[in-house]
């Protein structure tokens, strides 16, 4: 008995006191300073990657707003080349009419002239009189007959209105002609300024597309990245993504919307402060001109019934529109004529503040904050809410005041 307990007794003893084999020594059931660091580290170097991918996507999609832009601007740049075109054809017509008139006018002087110095021949008056009225006839140009008509001298109250009829109306002939040719070369630059518009829109908005494209399909290769970094589905990465981009436009356009109305109370306070200090008796400001309720209804009507349809390039309808052309006709319904053009329909408004915004107004953006540098339009509808045909690939939707950050411009039709 005590032969068979005493080798279990040692065998013990021996492990206690380190004597057996490594292999035969129980596991450490805690990580090693070694295993800490390395799991550290890849935790670090997982996060870089989730963060540098998330960097990325915010990248594309300023990429993607960028291009969206840029279409737009040339778009708008087209409907303005458009705009000139239409008013330089116009100057053109109205300037061929007056130098048609003018030279009719001068054909019948002309010939009034060409009777007196007949008339002048039968009755003998053979002598410097006919002579400067010869000189007269075949002058070239109006400052040649004015000069001719000066040295007839001495004559008759009814010649000398004859000469001056010819003289004056021969000048009004030249004046118009040249003006009627001018117009005409404006009209025909203009035309050429809508060819290269044309060209450019196209351009940017076939780039616009391929940029689309290429933007859409890096974001899914961003998206599948960041569910492998962190271990989940492309669909839950992909909702998030929507949802931190909804959060960031949010905040966004809160902090447009704060930073318009700080504006607004200081507008407001410096118009009571110059109103204090100004004693004229036809007071400060002008009252503000009474508002149409029915033209803005009828107008915000008409866009509220486009909501959904795309955004076509140029469009005027009823397939489609772009932001112009969009707010042109929904105010053509509303009973005032605009342009199909941002900038103009600015200028062809009164200019308003926030704090005097009423729906139907217009509200306009600009990236250098001149009026005739303005790319879109769109009208309000009150609640801090627009309707507008945004940008080439998308719909004409709803949408908050701020969702492009704090307009430039506000407008009365």
């Amino acid at each position: 008995m005590t032969r068979r307990i005493l080798p279990t007794l040692l065998l013990t003893l021996a492990g206690l006191l380190g004597l057996l084999p490594a292999a035969v020594a129980a596991p450490d059931p805690y990580p090693s300073t070694e295993d800490i660091a390395a799991a550290q580290a890849d935790e670090a170097s997982a996060q870089a990657d989730t963060t540098a991918i998330e960097a990325s996507l915010t990248a594309a999609q300023k990429d993607l707003d960028r291009a969206g832009r840029e279409a737009e601007q040339a778009v708008e740049a087209y409907n303005g080349a458009q705009a000139h075109l239409k008013r330089a054809r116009a100057e053109a017509a109205t300037r061929a009419d007056q130098a048609a008139a003018a030279e009719a006018a001068r054909a019948e002087a002309a010939d009034t002239a060409a009777a007196l110095a007949a008339e002048t021949y039968r009755q003998g008056g053979a002598g410097p009189q006919l002579s400067a009225i010869d000189a007269l006839l075949g002058a070239h140009g109006p400052a040649a007959a004015g000069r001719q008509a000066a040295a007839v001298g001495v004559i008759g109250s009814t010649t000398k209105a004859i000469l001056d009829a010819a003289t004056s109306t021969a000048a009004e002939a030249s004046r118009t002609a040249e003006a009627a040719r001018a117009a005409e070369e404006d009209a025909a630059r203009a035309a050429e300024a809508v060819r290269l518009a044309k060209e450019v829109a196209q351009t940017r908005l076939a780039a616009q597309q391929t940029q689309v494209t290429e933007i859409t399909a890096r974001r899914e290769q961003l998206l599948t990245a960041l569910a492998a970094a962190r271990s989940t589905t492309l669909e839950l990465e992909r909702q998030r993504r929507e949802a931190l981009e909804a959060i960031a436009a949010q905040q966004a356009a809160e902090a447009a919307r704060a930073a318009e109305e700080a504006a607004a109370r200081e507008a407001a306070a410096a118009a009571a402060a110059a109103a204090a200090t100004t004693h004229s008796s036809d007071g400060y400001a002008a009252a503000e001109t009474p508002w149409s309720a029915g033209g803005a209804a009828a107008a915000i009507a008409f866009a509220r019934s486009k909501i959904g349809l795309p955004y076509i390039w140029g469009g005027e309808g009823p397939a489609g529109y772009d932001c112009s052309g969009l707010t042109m006709m929904a105010w053509r319904r509303g009973g005032k004529s605009l342009t199909h053009f941002a900038a103009d329909q600015y200028a062809e408004s009164t200019p308003v503040s926030y704090a005097q915004l009423r729906p139907g107004y217009l509200v306009f953006w600009t990236d250098t904050g001149r009026a005739r540098d303005i790319h879109h339009v769109a009208i309000y509808i009150g609640d801090d809410q627009m309707i507008e045909a945004p940008r080439p690939g998308t719909a004409i939707k709803q949408a908050s005041l701020w969702i492009m950050g704090r307009p430039d411009f506000y407008g009365r039709p």
